[in-house]
């Protein structure tokens, strides 16, 4: 059954059915309401308000995203989320908190969150989120993008170096997507933030650098040198 018409639909080209969405949210009226809204918005939403519950439901449901408060009952949105990346699942997590700062939010990420909104929030740049990361997963095939030792598969998501596997978060794969369509040129962060945030990002611009520094991580320092004052460049590498 498709999606319910209005004038902010889930993206074309998504499953008959209606994209399903889990919400993990002890603010029982926050999480009442922004269900209220995703489902006018056409998504299918489950609501629990407890960590251990949605680390169940999270596990035991076919969900296209889900979305997670850090500060909940039970077990943290950071446990939840350790969980569910070290028993494989890769459903997109956009994580919500009322912390503020950049400690907490490369935490998030290194728990393997996609994406992370801090309280108190517009409900149009969650809405604009939740879009970004559901088209990042359903993007249909596209080329392999070859640079030095990188192979990055723009169809599948994924990313190999040297022929082996590196697991990336959608938003880390996003960033790197960016670098990669322009190998040897000088990326700014406000182009990054333009493609990979959809114009809705608040927040600092700074917080590419926690991405940046991810993903020198994981694929090496050499393969993202820094253009003092202009942005990032990706390049062969070692």
């Amino acid at each position: 059954m498709r999606p319910p018409v209005t004038h902010h639909h889930p993206d074309r080209g998504a499953a008959r059915r209606p994209l399903r969405l889990l919400i993990v949210e002890d603010e029982k009226r926050l999480a009442l309401s922004l269900a209220k809204g995703l489902r006018a918005e056409g998504y299918a939403v489950d609501v629990v308000h407890d960590g251990r519950e949605g680390l169940h439901r999270a596990g035991e449901g076919d969900y296209d995203l889900i979305v997670l408060d850090i500060m909940l009952p039970g077990m943290n949105g950071y446990h939840v989320c350790g969980a569910l990346r070290a028993a494989g699942n890769e459903v997109p997590i956009l994580m919500l908190t009322a912390k503020d700062g950049e400690y907490d939010e490369a935490e998030g990420l290194d728990t393997g969150a996609d994406d992370y909104l801090t309280k108190p929030f517009s409900y149009v740049v969650l809405v604009a989120r939740v879009k970004a990361l559901l088209r990042r997963r359903g993007r249909s095939a596209q080329p392999v993008l070859r640079v030095g030792s990188l192979a990055i598969d723009q169809g599948a998501r994924r990313v190999e170096r040297d022929g082996a596997e590196v697991a990336l978060t959608t938003k880390e794969f996003a960033v790197l997507e960016q670098l990669a369509l322009r190998p040897g040129d000088v990326v700014s962060k406000a182009e990054i933030l333009e493609h990979v945030w959809d114009f809705a990002y608040e927040g600092d611009v700074n917080i590419i650098e926690v991405y940046v520094s991810a993903l020198r991580r994981k694929l090496g320092a050499g393969h993202i040198a820094t253009v003092r004052g202009a942005g990032y460049r990706l390049v062969a590498g070692d």
